[in-house]
């Protein structure tokens, strides 16, 4: 049974993403079904790691004054 679901998503992602899908002549639905899927299945290696996205991340912000980063933020924003 098929269920629909509403995520909110950025608009650049989601362009990105029919662009991804359409490459792979998939849907947006079947890629996001599928990534639920792996990271959902119980006992599943995948359901117990970080995400893809955020061990490609890890370690990145390594020595970054916070403090700091967060003057420099608001000073590029304003």
């Amino acid at each position: 049974m098929m269920t629909k679901l509403t995520l909110s998503v950025d608009s650049r992602v989601v362009v990105r993403a029919k662009r991804y899908a359409a490459r792979r002549k998939t849907s947006v639905s079947k890629l996001v079904e599928g990534y639920l899927d792996l990271v959902s299945r119980p006992g599943s290696e995948a359901a117990e790691e970080d995400p893809p996205a955020l061990r490609l991340m890890s370690g990145v912000a390594r020595g970054v004054d916070p403090e700091g980063y967060g003057r420099y933020l608001v000073r590029k924003h304003l």
